[in-house]
């Protein structure tokens, strides 16, 4: 592939070329999608113009504790049944491989096929260009659909994202170029500072865990309906944790209860089965919001999980793939 073992100097000069009309990544203006949803609901992904399954494939840590093979095997049946966005990062991994290396072995001959994002923990410029460059070789791809920057902590943190050196104007100059096409970001511990990211910047998208309560911060109701509003495309993550601390909750049903949420999009969920992508394909092709007293009872049923003190992810030193997504 074209970004296989370049140096840096090639890579720069390859992308380049963006600029005297040679773009890499297809788009979709004026022509008809080149993604197939199998007849899986989509939606809009925000301002993006771009149409995504309901369900999104989370290719982190579940999806790595499976062997190459399982997991290839997930990939192929993922995008047979029509879940066409596949979600990783750059630090995404197991003891032995990368989830982009992972990804990358099946990638190049189905890639006008996969909506892809990954993303970035480097805040500075210099950093994040080696850490795209790297995901572009490991995925041997020439392109990224979304591309975002991983695990918002802190309101000073987005405040220096725009700042010369920083990681938001070279992102910006690798969408420019048609490198990536589309730019988010993610967290999982601060409202305040989610919302703070959408507000400051032209962002895509956003992705987010789900309504954590400690502080008094309400991820619902704060962050996401400030960037639904912006027409932001908003992703749910974290959606079936709870089942880990309350057993009596179904997966099906914390599914349905992401995708009720006023201002979400889709989920992201992680897959370690194939056979899971027929049943999540059938939770999301029967899908109803739930009304309002369905809501109220699994909200009820959340409390214990969501004012626990003990979230991995909103512990210090915790980043996105270190344990189930």
């Amino acid at each position: 592939m074209k970004y296989k073992n370049l140096s840096r100097r090639d890579f720069i000069k390859t992308t380049g070329a963006v600029t005297a009309g040679v773009i890499l990544a297809p788009t979709l203006a004026g022509a008809a999608s080149p993604f197939d949803s199998k007849e899986l609901p989509t939606t809009m992904l925000g301002k993006t113009g771009v149409r995504i399954p309901l369900m999104v494939m989370g290719l982190g840590s579940r999806f790595m504790a499976v062997s190459e093979e399982k997991g290839l095997e997930i990939l192929e049946t993922a995008l047979s049944k029509g879940f066409y966005y596949w979600d990783t990062a750059a630090n995404y991994k197991n003891d032995t491989q990368f989830s982009e290396d992972r990804i990358g072995k099946i990638l190049p001959s189905i890639r006008s096929k996969i909506f892809l994002s990954s993303k970035v923990g480097d805040r500075k410029a210099d950093d994040a260009k080696r850490t795209l460059e790297t995901s572009l070789n490991r995925l041997k791809t020439d392109y990224i659909d979304l591309y975002q920057i991983h695990s918002v902590t802190t309101e000073d943190e987005v405040k220096q994202f725009g700042a010369v050196g920083g990681v938001l104007p070279v992102l910006q100059k690798y969408k420019d170029q048609g490198v990536i096409r589309h730019i988010g970001f993610t967290g999982h511990t601060s409202a305040t500072a989610m919302k703070l990211a959408a507000e400051m910047y032209n962002f895509d998208t956003m992705l987010i865990a789900l309504n954590h309560q400690q502080k008094g911060e309400k991820f619902e109701e704060n962050p996401v309906q400030f960037a639904a509003a912006k027409e932001m495309g908003v992703l749910a993550m974290k959606a079936i944790r709870p089942r880990e601390t309350v057993t009596s909750l179904k997966p099906g049903d914390l599914i349905r209860y992401a995708l009720s949420l006023k201002g979400i999009t889709a989920a992201v969920v992680g897959i370690d089965k194939k056979e899971l992508i027929s049943e999540n394909a059938e939770i999301i092709k029967n899908f109803k919001p739930f009304d309002e007293q369905k809501m109220n009872f699994l909200r009820a049923e959340l409390q214990p999980f969501y004012k626990s003190k003990t979230l991995p992810w909103m512990q210090p030193g915790y980043f996105d793939g270190m344990h189930l997504v």
